[in-house]
């Protein structure tokens, strides 16, 4: 087993893994924002137009703009592509290359950063949740609500950056075609209704969305359940391109990774008998739609 301590939100692997503990990793963020943030404002004046003018081409606000060439927000992925006409070809192929240098690993918690690392290799995750919806299916409006309960408070360009790192790692979901992805979610996540109507609207909404994917299962367990498997709380499983098996937990700013083939496989085996006690996709896209009517 390997151990680690270190900040982060309380769902730092679960939840997005991004933290603040990890004071080099928001250092990482910060710096690479600040690079891509110069990169832009030199294409921008190469170009000679305004924050103003140059907003108005790409369809943004030129305050957002603003805050993207200050290093204060993480750039769309389709700013790029968006740019083009406005700043030329060239000028578009090194605003891309800026843009794959901001690394999705930066803004994690030191402790979570093995596992981001894994999971981003994986051809299988799994993953129980009763906490907190898992950070790969987090809507932006519900991360802000996670970290607006932060403890100690973020400050807003820590909190900005940890959003931006968990929409980042999002990407896996369709960047990685070929992973196999199985998510189990308690039915009280989705009944608590956390941030409101509007929010929870817009998590059911995201996971209907996701679910549809051909390499996503998403499962609810539902809130009666008189043979339920997950009293031993979240877990975490992924193999790995050579067809090894590893598990991962955390809780209260620790993480333990875990490679032991003996409790490795306990992991798994609980995760098949729980897979058998959730509601199959069809059952569970059904009683979110009824989630979401009732709202």
């Amino acid at each position: 087993m390997a151990t680690g301590n270190g900040g982060g939100v309380g769902s730092g692997g679960t939840g997005g893994g991004a933290g603040t503990g990890g004071s080099n990793g928001e250092h990482d963020l910060s710096d690479s924002l600040k690079t891509f943030g110069a990169v832009l404002k030199a294409l921008r004046e190469e170009a000679r137009l305004t924050q103003e003018e140059f907003a108005q081409r790409v369809q943004y606000s030129a305050h957002y703009v603003a805050k993207i060439e200050q290093g204060k927000r993480f750039p769309p992925g389709d700013l790029p592509e968006r740019a083009e006409p406005a700043l030329g070809a060239a000028a578009a192929k090194v605003l891309s290359a800026a843009a794959r240098s901001l690394t999705r690993r930066a803004g994690l918690a030191s402790w979570f950063r093995q596992w981001a690392g894994i999971e981003e290799e994986a051809v299988s995750l799994y993953t129980y949740e009763c906490r907190v919806i898992p950070g790969l299916l987090q809507p932006e409006p519900y991360i802000r609500e996670v970290f607006e309960r932060r403890l100690p408070p973020l400050t807003e360009e820590q909190f900005e950056q940890q959003v931006a790192a968990r929409l980042a790692r999002q990407r896996l979901l369709h960047e990685r075609p070929n992973t196999s992805f199985s998510f189990m979610l308690e039915q009280a996540l989705l009944e608590r209704r956390m941030g409101g109507p509007a929010v929870t609207r817009a998590l059911i909404d995201n996971l209907l969305e996701q679910g549809r994917r051909r390499n996503v299962e998403i499962l609810v367990v539902p809130l009666c359940q008189e043979d339920h498997s997950g009293f031993e709380g979240p877990k975490y499983l992924a193999e790995t391109q050579d067809n090894k098996w590893v598990g991962y937990v955390e809780a209260q700013e620790t993480s333990v990774l875990i490679t032991d083939p003996k409790s490795v496989s306990a992991m798994l085996q609980r995760y098949g008998r729980m897979r058998s006690q959730a509601l199959s996709r069809t059952a569970t896209a059904s009683l979110l739609e009824q989630i979401r009517g009732a709202l």
